[in-house]
């Protein structure tokens, strides 16, 4: 887990990150979470990217396999039901709370006007992206955002337990982080 600042990320966690991701791998800042194998599991982007256009996602999910479990739960109805949670009035000052722990997060990095008030995922009102929630939850820890912690709690992946399937994945992104 990791909030800003973050550590710059080596050549060899952004190669993880592109291979994971299926493509080149831009803006990453920082490795908000690791795999229990030392591989990046959410990346921290930059929220104005190099061709200069806003990016509010600052966590961004990248492990195959959290992010395949995460679009199983969004496949199979979970969004509506946890919507559907924000009714509940602490639930929903919890999820607020979350939106402005996000916005500060990125805020300590930069300030883009274009982007001011929009965190991701659908914060603070909706339930959007549970991939976008899930990431938070995994760089900012337990307890920050409700609904990405719901999230992980019904995915079948879990961050204690290593599903990383390529040996190069994991054992590179290891051996660089030290």
């Amino acid at each position: 887990m990791s909030t800003p600042p973050f550590d710059p990320p080596s050549e060899a966690e952004i190669a993880v990150v592109s291979r994971q991701i299926g493509r080149p791998a831009r803006n990453v800042i920082g490795i908000a979470a690791r795999c229990v194998c030392g591989a990046p599991t959410v990346v921290a982007t930059d929220p104005r990217l190099d061709d200069g256009t806003p990016f509010p996602t600052l966590y961004y999910l990248t492990h195959p396999a959290a992010t395949a479990a995460i679009s199983t739960l969004e496949a199979t109805g979970a969004m509506p039901k946890f919507a559907g949670l924000l009714d509940d009035e602490s639930m929903a000052a919890a999820y607020l709370a979350a939106h402005r722990a996000y916005l500060a997060d990125r805020e300590s990095i930069e300030h883009v006007t274009e982007i001011e008030g929009i965190s991701a995922g659908g914060m603070p009102q909706r339930v959007k992206c549970l991939h976008a929630l899930a990431a938070h939850s995994l760089a900012a820890g337990p307890g920050v955002n409700p609904i990405g912690d719901l999230a992980l709690e019904w995915a079948d992946w879990s961050p204690s337990v290593c599903q990383c399937d390529d040996p190069e994945t994991s054992n590179s992104a290891e051996s660089s982080a030290g």
